[in-house]
């Protein structure tokens, strides 16, 4: 396949990401009275485990042929596998007692339902793009409803006296649908999409194929069942009647709210606590800065500019004896031009990432929206980063540019790459519907080969053709010798304290990321999110900075490295928090669900180091050229 096939190819499949990744849940759908209602069923997921399965992994009904819904890239990689179900029925028609199939168990089916209900396995399924969910009661008494997403597989428990624990399948749903009536049209739309499971074993005098029967349901009421049934246990060579109900309730909740019942779990107090906790640093540390700023540098720039004769010069000690060394290019200056590019092209990524989840596009509604932008994004923003390093290479009068490119396109997604190939291959060996199919990786690698590093090589281009970034003082041939450092300038303690307020700025918000990624709740409170990922800005800005002219006035010109480390090192504290989060909030025991989730927190520290680090190198960047224009140098 020649480059421009793959372009082709790269681009089709942007294009039909594009349109599944906007088209689901936008616009409402009016049902009328008797219009086919079909439920999807979705993923089989845990939070012990995080290893997803499909719905037919376990022995359910099927229809006479399962089909798949189109997914797009987000869904896909989140590892969910839409399709359809027997549960079918009509809009406000309602039934009762209805048997969708009878199996039995053999022994491998009965083992996997064991290991699902050991594991906590929740069941996920969709009715009008709306997921199912299980109304439970408050552990504070409080009477307004609180909602989980799916019902569980199955229980372990006690019955008829038995000492020994026994599992028990669901395997009566009883399905309640709000919609909301539009008086005009006399059409409904559906707002609501509840589900009661329940363990019952059906009874029945002989078994017809063609008209199924059941004795165990009432018929004449519309609950469940008669009170005091026997579960259904799950034993190999057992039958099990597998059947649903389904009752329609009309609901005051207009379309356009009917996400906010699966949303109120969050609560909106904390999040105002963390961006109160979040502005009182960044105000802190705007205090200071404000200090060194308009008291501590405006004197020292006075008091340099002032100087009339050499030896008062000569004298003269702090951040201007540097003027010949401070814009000194560093070692490895070639690998800082590459972090600092891929952190300008994250950057760019998250900033536009965000903007669209507060415009709405990326709200719970799109599954995979999140996902699928935030891939597509960092594809194209390819030439942002290019362009970046190739600016700050040429400054520092690098002559290897194609070197450098290479470098910015391959590195970091390379390394990602890497690690999540090997966690796919985990997941595979697992046999979960989280691993990402063969075609989608390569449509992942077509992305990537096929648009990000050609974008990168037209950035660099673009960059290397701009006139180099001239420094405001001459540098010296000779290197000045650093004069030896307190302890508390060294650069690893300066480094692991610039990483504190950063990370203190965000960790709350933190907490409510990591609940929805690993807890299977929802995200979409993006104003906060956007608030807070300002404050990080500012706090990486400040902090750098503050700690950059502290060492500059300890004659210490090595500042490049140590910038963009400052703000960097808040990754550290993130991962940290990452293995405290694990073993207080998560109950996982699976050996290869550890590594998961040690694997993907090492990839998004990773990415928050580059992140902030380049936000902090690009602050004292700007900084000390500011500083050392603003003095008359001899």
């Amino acid at each position: 396949m020649g480059p421009a096939a793959t372009v082709g190819v790269c681009f089709l499949f942007l294009c039909s990401s594009a349109y599944s990744f906007y088209l689901p849940g936008v616009a409402p759908r009016d049902f009328s009275r008797g219009d086919e209602l079909q439920v999807k069923v979705n993923k089989l997921s845990s939070t012990k485990t995080q290893l997803p399965y499909d719905y037919y992994f376990l022995k359910y009904c099927k229809p006479k042929k399962i089909m798949n819904v189109a997914e797009n890239l987000g869904e896909v990689l989140r590892g969910d596998r839409i399709e359809n179900s027997v549960y079918t029925f009509r809009m406000r028609e309602e039934k009762s007692c209805t048997v969708a199939c009878k199996h039995t168990l053999d022994a491998q089916s009965a083992k996997d339902f064991k290991e699902k209900i050991d594991d906590e396995y929740r069941v996920n399924m969709i009715l009008d793009n709306l997921p199912v969910a299980v109304l439970r009661q408050r552990r504070d008494g409080n009477p307004s409803k609180t909602y989980e997403h799916g019902f569980r597989v199955g229980f372990k428990g006690n019955y008829a006296g038995s000492k020994e624990e026994k599992y028990f399948i669901h395997n009566h749903l009883s399905f309640r649908v709000m919609y909301h009536e539009d008086t005009e049209s006399n059409s409904a739309r559906i707002v609501g999409f509840e589900v009661s499971p329940i363990s019952i074993k059906h009874e029945y005098k002989e078994w017809d194929e063609k008209n199924p029967k059941v004795t165990t349901c009432n018929q004449n009421t519309k609950n469940l069942v008669q009170g005091g049934a026997v579960p259904q246990e799950v034993e190999s060579g057992k039958d099990i009647v597998f059947s649903y109900d389904v009752t329609f309730k009309e609901s005051d909740i207009k379309w356009a709210s009917r996400w906010d019942t699966y949303l109120l779990m969050n609560d909106d107090q904390i999040h105002w606590f963390s961006i109160i906790n979040s502005l009182m640093i960044v105000l802190f540390l705007s205090g200071m800065v404000a200090m060194i700023m308009m008291r501590t540098l405006y004197k020292d720039i006075a008091n340099y500019n002032q100087l009339e004769t050499q030896d008062e010069a000569q004298e003269e000690t702090g951040w201007k004896l540097l003027h010949g060394d401070v814009f000194r290019a560093p070692i490895n200056y070639g690998l800082l031009c590459v972090y600092v590019g891929t952190g300008v092209q994250i950057f760019a990524m998250t900033l536009v990432t965000m903007i669209f989840a507060l415009l709405g596009f990326l709200s719970p509604s799109n599954r995979g929206g999140l996902m699928t932008a935030m891939v597509l994004l960092w594809v194209f923003m390819g030439l942002l980063g290019g362009y970046s390093s190739a600016r700050l290479y040429k400054m520092f009068k690098g002559t290897e540019w194609k070197r450098n490119t290479l470098k910015t396109a391959f590195m970091f997604p390379g390394i990602l790459f890497t690690i999540f190939f090997v966690l796919n291959a985990l997941i595979w060996g697992e046999k979960s519907s989280g691993a990402v199919p063969f075609g989608t990786m390569f449509a992942l690698v077509c992305l990537w080969f096929g648009i990000s590093v050609p974008l990168v090589f037209v950035g660099s281009y673009l960059g290397f053709k701009k006139p180099a970034i001239e420094d405001p003082v001459k540098t010296n041939k000779i290197p000045r010798q650093i004069p030896e450092q307190a302890w508390y300038m060294q650069p690893t303690f300066s480094v692991l304290i610039g990483g504190i307020l950063p990370f203190g700025a965000v960790f709350i918000e933190l907490f409510f990321i990591l609940t929805s990624i690993w807890l299977n709740q929802f995200y979409y409170i993006f104003g906060f999110l956007f608030i807070v990922f300002v404050i990080l800005i500012i706090t990486c800005a400040e902090i750098t900075i503050v700690l950059c002219y502290f060492q500059l006035c300890s004659e210490d010109y090595n500042w490049w490295w140590r910038a963009y480390l400052t703000a960097g090192s808040s990754a550290l504290y993130l991962f940290l928090y990452s293995i405290f989060y694990f073993f207080t909030k998560l109950e996982i025991t699976k050996f290869v669900s550890g590594i998961l989730y040690f694997g993907y927190m090492m990839i998004a520290s990773y990415a928050f180091f580059v992140l902030t680090g380049t936000i902090g190198f690009y602050a004292c960047f700007w900084f000390v050229r500011k500083i050392y224009s603003s003095v008359k140098i001899d």
